[in-house]
C-alpha cells in the first residue's frame, strides 16, 4: 500500500537518523544464529484484520473530551490519524450500562425503559473523531454492564433489544458498527447469540458480525457442538491469550486446536493492560507472536488511553496518558510507537505470509517476525522484534513470487529504552541485490522492513502539567444537557446535567440510574469524582435535592481507589432525608469507619439543602444549611479529590459545587486543652524569647493563635515566633516557650489525630504541668501518656451537647431564637436548636448568633441559663472540659440538670461542681 510521504522537519529527522544509525552501525556483539526469511508472494496465510484499542472497560477515555481543543486534537491525531502515530485500524467501544467496569462507569443510552438519549456519554463522540481522521477504521461494540430495567438478566431478549437500540443510536451519529460482542468476560449463552443474530438481521443489521465470546477459547468447543451457534458467530475472540494473561509477559501465545480448526478469524479481542512505556515489549510480542504461535489476526489493546484521574486503577496503562485536562498536559507512550511499527505498514485485508513468519534464529528467546503482503501482491512488510534477544543478530531476506524487489525502507523503535531519539525512526533504506538483502538487529528493538511509503511521526507536544487552581466552582449551567459535567468522572451510576427540579432554575447534575444495574464488577453506592488529587486543605460545598427518601453524600480528600470502586479512600459526609448524618472514613481496602454521627432536623424530600465538608490539617468539619453538624480530628488522608453521591440509586440532584482553599496548615487558631477547657497562651501577650507558654481562658487573642506550618512548626503572632524549648532541651519537665523560628527539631511538632502534640526532637508531648487545669498552669514536655492534660483541640468544636446521665441533649425549646429562651433537656434530634459550638473565645453558641448565658450574670447555685445575643461577658464564657464538666468562667460553677432530672423539659442551671453524672456532658 502506498501513501504520500509525510515530510517532517529536516533537522529533527537528521538528528533522529544519526542517533539510530549510530546504534545500528555499532560493531555487533556475540551473534546469535542468523535467520533466513524467504518472502514469497506465492505463499499466503490468514487475512490480517487489524490492530485496534478499546475505549471502555472503565471510563478510561472520560477526561479526553474535556481537554482544550488544541491538545485534544493532538492526542486524537496520535491515536487515529494515518501516518502520524498509532494509526489504529479498529476501535472497540463500551456499550454503557451505568455501572463501573474497571475505573469508571459508562452511561447508558437508556437509563429507564423506553427513554433513549443517543447523546449520552462520550463513546459516540470518540468514534466520530476516529472516523473523521481515518474513514476506514472499523468499530466494535461490547457491553460490560447493562441498565437495571432489563428483565431476565443479561442473557435476555431485553438485552438484545437494548443492543439494537444502541446500534440505532450509533446510526444517528453516522457510525456503522462492524462487530458486536455479548457480555465482556462473562462467557456465553449459545441460544442468546442465535436469537441476537436473527434480531439483527430482522432489524436491518445484516452486516454486523458477531464476536464470541470475549472471554476464552472454550467458546470454540461449544460452537463445534452447536451448528446454529457456530453459524451465528463470525469471529472467535479471546482475552489475554498470551503468557502471563492480563498485563503479562506475552513471551508465547496460544489458542486451542478446536479454535484454530474452526476456520473463523481468531482475535485477541482484548489484550494489553500494559504500562504505556514499560509495556511496549510485551505489546509487540502479543501482536507478532499472537500470529506466529496461534494464528490470531487482530489485536485490540486495553485501553486506548488513560484519560482518567491518577488515583484510579491503571492510570498509566494504554497508548497515552491524559490526566490533566485543565492544563492540557498529556504524554504519548512507547506503546503508541510499538503499535505504529505494524499499523503504518499493513492494512486490514493484507495477507499474512506464513512461510515468512516465525522465531528469529529458530528460538523464542531470539525474538520473532511476521510478514504481510498487500492484496495486489506487490508490496510487503516484515515486522521483527528482538525484545527477548541478548545479542545482535542478522536476518537474510530473499524476495520472490511477484513481490517488489525494489528499495526496502527500515523503521525501528528501541522499546527496551524509550526515548524520542529512538521512537519510530526511519533508520535506513536498503537496495536488494537480485531480491536479496540483510538486516542486522540489536536486542530490545522493533524493526519493520517495507516496500511501502507514507509513514511518519507526529511532532506535537502538550504543555507542562499544573494543579487545578482553587477556588473551583461549577453551577453546571455551561455544560451541555445530558452530558457529564466538566471534569466529573462517574465511578458508579450515571451523573448527568439535567434541568433543575423543585423550584430551582438552570441546570443541575442528576444521578440518572434509578435501580441497581446489571453489574460487571461489585456493587457500590453511586458516586462521581472531580478535581485534583493534590488538593489538601479546602472546603467542598454543594446544594442537594433529595428527590426520594434516602441519603446523599459529599466526598472529600478522595485518594487511592482500588478495584472494585467501593474500595475508595475518602472522607464522606452522609445526610439522610430524616436528618440522620455521619462523617465516615472509607479505605482503599474496602473498610468503612464512622468518625462521628448524629441526627438533625429532617431535610425531607423535594427541597434544596447546602452541604459542606471542610478540611484543615487533621480537623474535619461538616455542616448542613450553614449549621455545624460536628467536627473530628483524623489524619489518615491529607489530600484528594471531591465527589458527590447517593446511597444506592436515588435520582437526587446536585448544584453549585464549589471547592475553596483553607489556609495550609491552619489549625483553627487556638490550642484548647481537652482536660482544662483552657487555651495555650503566651502570658501577657509577651513577644520575648524564652517566655513559657501557659494555660489561660480562651480569648481568641493573637497570643493564642497558633498555626502549623508545612515544615511542622507551631507559630504565633502571624509566624513571628515559634513554639519550642530552650536550647533544644528534650528532658521530661522541660519548659515549652516561644522563640525566634530557627528550623530545629525542637521547634517542630506533629499534631496527631488523638489530640497529642508531639515534639520532633524529643518524641514527647505538650503537657499541662501536674495535670493542672487552672489558668496560669505552665506547659512543658512530658512522655506521651494519653492523659487529658496532653490532649488538645484545634479550633471550634460543634455538635449536640448530650447529658451523660440522661442521654438527652441541651435543646432550645420550640426552636426559639428569642433572647431569654431557656434551654432544657430533650430527645436528641440533630436540629439547629441542639447544635452548640465551643468557640475560640470560650462561648457556647447556638444558631451562630446566640450564646449560652447565665441569666442576669448571676453566680449563685441554682441560677438559670438562657440564650442571649453574644456580648463577650464572663457569664457567657464556658470551659468544655475533657472530664465532661462545662464550667462557667465567671462563677466557676458547672452546667447542671436541675434535680438530677433526666426527663424531657428538665431545666438547666449552674451549681457548684460535684462531678455528678448530671453535670457531665459530651460535645460533638
Amino acid at each position: 500500500m502506498r501513501r504520500p510521504l509525510r515530510l517532517l522537519a529536516p533537522l529533527w529527522v537528521l538528528a533522529l537518523l544519526a542517533t539510530a544509525l549510530a546504534a545500528i552501525a555499532t560493531p555487533a556483539r556475540a551473534a546469535t544464529p542468523a535467520t533466513s526469511v524467504t518472502v514469497d508472494g506465492g505463499q499466503g496465510g490468514r487475512t490480517f484484520d487489524g490492530i485496534g484499542a478499546i475505549s471502555g472497560g472503565g471510563g478510561n477515555s472520560r477526561l479526553l473530551r474535556d481537554y482544550p481543543a488544541t491538545q485534544r486534537s493532538q492526542i486524537l491525531d496520535y491515536l487515529f490519524t494515518p501516518g502520524y502515530g498509532a494509526d489504529l485500524q479498529m476501535l472497540k467501544l463500551e456499550i454503557g450500562g451505568d455501572a463501573n467496569s474497571t475505573d469508571g462507569a459508562e452511561p447508558s443510552v437508556e437509563h429507564t425503559r423506553g427513554t433513549v438519549d443517543c447523546d449520552a456519554g462520550y463513546e459516540f463522540w470518540l468514534a466520530e473523531q476516529a472516523k473523521a481522521r481515518n474513514p476506514a477504521i472499523r468499530l466494535y461494540g461490547l457491553a460490560w454492564a447493562a441498565p437495571g430495567w432489563i428483565d431476565g438478566g443479561f442473557w435476555s431478549d431485553d438485552t438484545i433489544g437494548y443492543l439494537i437500540t444502541w446500534l440505532g443510536c450509533a446510526k444517528q451519529h453516522g457510525l456503522d458498527i462492524s462487530y458486536l460482542g455479548g457480555w465482556n468476560e462473562r462467557g456465553h449463552d449459545a441460544g442468546w447469540y442465535v436469537r441476537l443474530r436473527a434480531a439483527l438481521d430482522q432489524a436491518g443489521y445484516t452486516s454486523v458480525q458477531l464476536v464470541a465470546d470475549d472471554s476464552g477459547w472454550q467458546v470454540a468447543d461449544d460452537m463445534a457442538a452447536d451448528p446454529a451457534f457456530n453459524d451465528a458467530v463470525s469471529v472467535i475472540g479471546a482475552h489475554y491469550p498470551c503468557a502471563g494473561g492480563d498485563g503479562g509477559s506475552a513471551d508465547t501465545c496460544s489458542a486451542t486446536a478446536t479454535a484454530e480448526d474452526n476456520g473463523r478469524p481468531l482475535w485477541a479481542s482484548e489484550n494489553g493492560s500494559l504500562d504505556m512505556d514499560s509495556g511496549a515489549p510485551a505489546l509487540i510480542r502479543s501482536i507478532v507472536r499472537g500470529y506466529t504461535d496461534a494464528r490470531m489476526t487482530a489485536y485490540l489493546n486495553w485501553p486506548l488511553v488513560a484519560a482518567i484521574y491518577p488515583n484510579l486503577p491503571y492510570d498509566t496503562v494504554g497508548l497515552a496518558t491524559a490526566a490533566s485536562p485543565w492544563s492540557g498536559s498529556y504524554a504519548i507512550g512507547e506503546n503508541t510507537w510499538a503499535t505504529a511499527q505494524v499499523t503504518q505498514f499493513a492494512q486490514p485485508g493484507w495477507t499474512f505470509v506464513d512461510s515468512a513468519s516465525g522465531h528469529l534464529g529458530g528460538a523464542e528467546s531470539n525474538g520473532s517476525y511476521v510478514t504481510l503482503k498487500s492484496p495486489d501482491g506487490t508490496d510487503y512488510s516484515t515486522v521483527l522484534e528482538t525484545t527477548t534477544a541478548t545479542g545482535d543478530q542478522t536476518a537474510h531476506f530473499t524476495v520472490r513470487g511477484g513481490l517488489s524487489t525494489g528499495t526496502v525502507h527500515v523503521w525501528a523503535t528501541h522499546v527496551d529504552d524509550p526515548s524520542p531519539a529512538t521512537d519510530f525512526v526511519h533508520v535506513q533504506d536498503i537496495t536488494p541485490s537480485g531480491g536479496a538483502y540483510a538486516l542486522t538487529m540489536k536486542p530490545g528493538w522493533i524493526y519493520t522492513v517495507t516496500t511501502t511509503t507514507g509513514q511518519g511521526r507526529g511532532t506535537a507536544a502538550g504543555p507542562a502539567p499544573h494543579a487545578l487552581a482553587l477556588p473551583y466552582t461549577d453551577d453546571f449551567d455551561g455544560d451541555a444537557g445530558g452530558t457529564e459535567a466538566r471534569y466529573l468522572s462517574d465511578m458508579q451510576g450515571a451523573f448527568e446535567v439535567q434541568p433543575c427540579a423543585d423550584g430551582r432554575s438552570g441546570q443541575c447534575v442528576q444521578q440518572m440510574a434509578p435501580v441497581r444495574p446489571i453489574e460487571w464488577q461489585d456493587d457500590s453506592d453511586a458516586f462521581s469524582l472531580v478535581g485534583d488529587p493534590t488538593w489538601t486543605d479546602y472546603t467542598v460545598r454543594a446544594e442537594v435535592d433529595l428527590r426520594q427518601a434516602g441519603t446523599a453524600e459529599l466526598l472529600g480528600r478522595a485518594g487511592t481507589q482500588n478495584r472494585p470502586q467501593s474500595h475508595q479512600a475518602a472522607y464522606a459526609l452522609r445526610v439522610g432525608d430524616g436528618g440522620a448524618w455521619s462523617l465516615v472514613r472509607t479505605s482503599a481496602a474496602g473498610t468503612s469507619t464512622t468518625l462521628a454521627s448524629g441526627t438533625r432536623a429532617a431535610l425531607g424530600t423535594g427541597s434544596w439543602h447546602a452541604l459542606a465538608l471542610g478540611f484543615s490539617g487533621d480537623l474535619i468539619t461538616a455542616s448542613v444549611d450553614g449549621a455545624a453538624l460536628g467536627s473530628v480530628h483524623d489524619s489518615t488522608y491529607t489530600s484528594g479529590q471531591v465527589g458527590i453521591g447517593v446511597a444506592g440509586y436515588q435520582t437526587d440532584q446536585f448544584d453549585d459545587l464549589s471547592v475553596t482553599a483553607d489556609p495550609p496548615g491552619d489549625i483553627g487558631g487556638i490550642l484548647k486543652g481537652r482536660g482544662s477547657g483552657l487555651c495555650a497562651d503566651v502570658p501577657a501577650a509577651s513577644r520575648t524569647n524564652g517566655t513559657q507558654v501557659a494555660l489561660w481562658d480562651c480569648t481568641g487573642g493573637a497570643d493564642q493563635q497558633w498555626t502549623a506550618t508545612p515544615s511542622g512548626q507551631l507559630t504565633v503572632y502571624a509566624g513571628a515566633k515559634c513554639l519550642g524549648t530552650a536550647g533544644g532541651a528534650t528532658a521530661d519537665g522541660t519548659a515549652v516557650q516561644i522563640g525566634d523560628c530557627d528550623g530545629t527539631a525542637a521547634q517542630r511538632w506533629t499534631l496527631r489525630a488523638d489530640g497529642a502534640v508531639v515534639n520532633a526532637a524529643s518524641g514527647t508531648c505538650l503537657d499541662a504541668t501536674g495535670q493542672g487545669t487552672a489558668a496560669g498552669t505552665p506547659l512543658e514536655l512530658w512522655g506521651c501518656n494519653g492523659g487529658s492534660n496532653q490532649a488538645w483541640a484545634r479550633g471550634s468544636v460543634s455538635g449536640p451537647l448530650k447529658g451523660a446521665q440522661s442521654g438527652r441533649c441541651v435543646d432550645v425549646p420550640a426552636l426559639s431564637q428569642d433572647n431569654g429562651a431557656q434551654p432544657a433537656l430533650w430527645d436528641c434530634n440533630g436540629g439547629g436548636n441542639q447544635t452548640w459550638t465551643s468557640t475560640a473565645t470560650n462561648q457556647l453558641t447556638v444558631y451562630d448568633t446566640k450564646c449560652l448565658d447565665v441569666t442576669g450574670g448571676a453566680t449563685a447555685d441554682g441560677s438559670p441559663v438562657e440564650i442571649w445575643d453574644c456580648n463577650g461577658g464572663g457569664n457567657q464564657q464556658w470551659r468544655v472540659r475533657a472530664d465532661g464538666a462545662v464550667v462557667n468562667t465567671a462563677s466557676g460553677k458547672c452546667l447542671d440538670a436541675v434535680g438530677q432530672g433526666t426527663a424531657n423539659s428538665t431545666a438547666l442551671d449552674i451549681r457548684t461542681c460535684t462531678g455528678g453524672a448530671n453535670q457531665k456532658w459530651a460535645l460533638g
